[in-house]
């Protein structure tokens, strides 16, 4: 998946720092990304390439001792070599460690974003010195990131799986997926996962069984994948506004592999290799 970029290690650790020439800064506008992909390897620019005289440069983290940081102010000039791309590039691109920087330096950027004025009295809020924190010099109210949990459920019966598409919306893929939806308020994940199910195709599951999770800064999700089995009947009952396509598959007919990147396409790997998981 898209964060195992071992034998390279992720550090989230906070402190402010000052960003040296050769440190990675990360520009994100919108949607979009300032990179290079010459040569079929992702580059960021380096902060000696930016050229803004007293820009205002934030910490974000680092993989082994290659730093990260984040430029929040308009950038004015584009750096020779770089132009802007689709954040859906890092699905694809090497080298994997790169790509997972360039994902979650996106998170933190929308984060940052997000919190420059009080969610409750409307002043600017200011960075805090000791954590990665927003707060407010009038009314004291604090800001951390927020991670918004998810399930992703394989629903089987047997020998087959249940794939899914979504239906067709602004930003979203036309791939077969697994069943998938937010945590809501005062729910487990496995609440989660008996009700998208019902909300989503209409089933009633039962088995449920956690897998693995994973990091998706693509929607600041963190994502909890579980198998489940079909409890009763299989007639699929598609919500059409959230659904396009609800099928089942045997093993046999899945129509792609795993890519590497993502827990719902490992998952779907999983059930389609068999094994004591399944027995």
């Amino acid at each position: 998946m898209i964060q195992e970029i071992a034998p390279m290690k992720y550090d989230n650790h906070y402190e402010e720092q000052k960003p040296l020439p050769d440190d990675w800064l990360l520009v994100y506008r919108g949607g979009e990304l300032l990179c290079s992909c010459e040569g079929g390897e992702l580059s960021f620019p380096k902060v000696s390439e930016v050229g803004q005289e007293d820009v205002d440069l934030t910490y974000l983290f680092s993989i082994d001792r290659e730093r990260f940081f984040l430029m929040r102010e308009e950038l004015h000039g584009m750096p020779q070599g770089y132009d802007w791309q689709k954040i859906s590039l890092m699905r694809g691109v090497q080298p994997r460690y790169r790509a997972f920087a360039g994902e979650t330096g996106m998170q933190l950027a929308d984060w940052y974003r997000s919190n420059r004025y009080c969610g409750r009295c409307g002043k600017r809020m200011v960075p805090d010195h000791k954590e990665r924190m927003m707060r407010c010099p009038d009314c004291g109210y604090m800001a951390y990131p927020k991670i918004c949990p998810g399930v992703i459920v394989a629903v089987t019966d047997a020998d087959r799986i249940l794939l899914t598409k979504y239906a067709p919306a602004p930003g979203r893929t036309a791939n077969y997926a697994l069943v998938a939806g937010f945590t809501e308020i005062g729910e487990t994940l496995e609440e989660t996962v008996q009700r998208e199910v019902m909300e989503e195709v209409g089933l009633k599951v039962k088995n449920i069984r956690y897998y693995k999770n994973q990091p998706w800064s693509f929607t600041s999700t963190l994502l909890c994948g579980f198998f489940c089995e079909v409890d009763g009947d299989a007639s699929v009952r598609l919500d059409t506004e959230e659904l396009s396509v609800g099928e089942w598959f045997r093993r046999d007919e899945i129509p792609f592999d795993d890519d590497g990147v993502s827990l719902t396409r490992e998952m779907i790997g999983v059930f389609k290799a068999g094994g004591p998981l399944f027995s």
